[in-house]
């Protein structure tokens, strides 16, 4: 299944994003995970590439047993992080021969000892890049991610805009926005890509807090504003997990709930590999 096709009909496409995991271990989890939340019916599941690219066999190996397993639509990430074309080739063949129809083209963030990003001799610089690459000789869907507060390294909104427009001529389907927890800032970004000329879908991501230091710790890491009074009730529970929980969820169903009543095309979950905020989100959109 091409994912892009998935929003023809108009009707919301929820999606779930989970990374490789360490140990054996965290595998099992992340199965029981997946397990728990295929009963939502999500349209596609996707798997990260891990920071610095230090996850990619496992991220192939995993995108092809859910497949195989649960039959759910899986799309691969691929980054530009530590690999010549070459060797993209390879991997790219390698995700082709398992039967993978989607992949979505990144830059990467690069190693941690290495503050600033540098294609390997060889590699790409840019996701547009990679986009033109996998197009000139693989029929992969591909989608690509946007940044609706603007990417960290961009210098400016108006020059990330380009960039991104860059990205859908080389041939990105829909866009995939990073996590964000106000509304208007999804909805003023929707405007300027319009604006520029940008018709694909542009999927919302959404990230539920669920810890008081390790989300808010993420979302400073993505360059993402928690708004004040987010920020205070996240405060006001910490130390008390089923509150910040109870905090993350209300907070995450009332952006899902506003965003599909303005239409978005769906809702890309961002789940640090777990089940229950999602659950329970999806759960308060779609009670029985």
């Amino acid at each position: 299944m091409r994912i892009a096709d998935l929003f023809a009909d108009g009707e919301p496409v929820f999606s779930f994003e989970f990374s490789p995991p360490k140990t054996d271990k965290g595998f099992e989890s992340l199965f029981r995970t997946i397990a728990d939340l295929k009963k939502l019916d999500p349209g596609f599941v996707s798997v990260t590439w891990g920071a610095g690219g230090s996850t990619r066999r496992k991220t192939v190996e995993l995108v092809a047993r859910i497949q195989r397993e649960t039959g759910l639509t899986a799309m691969a990430h691929l980054t530009c992080v530590g690999s010549d074309r070459d060797e993209i080739a390879e991997i790219l063949d390698r995700i082709a021969a398992e039967g993978i129809e989607n992949v979505l083209p990144l830059r990467g963030d690069p190693p941690l000892d290495q503050p600033d990003f540098r294609p390997v001799e060889g590699g790409f610089r840019y996701a547009s890049e990679l986009l033109e690459f996998i197009h000139s000789r693989w029929s992969f869907c591909t989608p690509a991610a946007c940044y609706p507060e603007t990417h960290q390294e961009a210098e400016s909104p108006e020059a990330d805009l380009r960039n991104l427009v860059r990205k859908v001529e080389a041939g990105a389907e829909f866009l995939i926005t990073q996590l964000f927890f106000d509304n208007a800032d999804y909805f003023a970004f929707c405007e300027r890509a319009r604006a520029a000329g940008i018709r694909v879908p542009i999927v919302p991501g959404i990230m539920p807090i669920t810890s008081s230091v390790n989300v808010p710790r993420i979302a400073r890491m993505c360059g993402s504003r928690v708004p004040a009074e987010l920020q205070d009730a996240v405060d006001a529970a910490a130390g008390e997990r089923d509150r910040v929980d109870a905090v993350g969820v209300e907070w995450a169903t009332l952006q899902c709930r506003e965003l599909l009543e303005r239409r978005a095309p769906g809702i890309h979950f961002y789940t640090l590999n777990k089940s229950p905020a999602t659950r329970r989100i999806h759960e308060a959109l779609f009670p029985e």
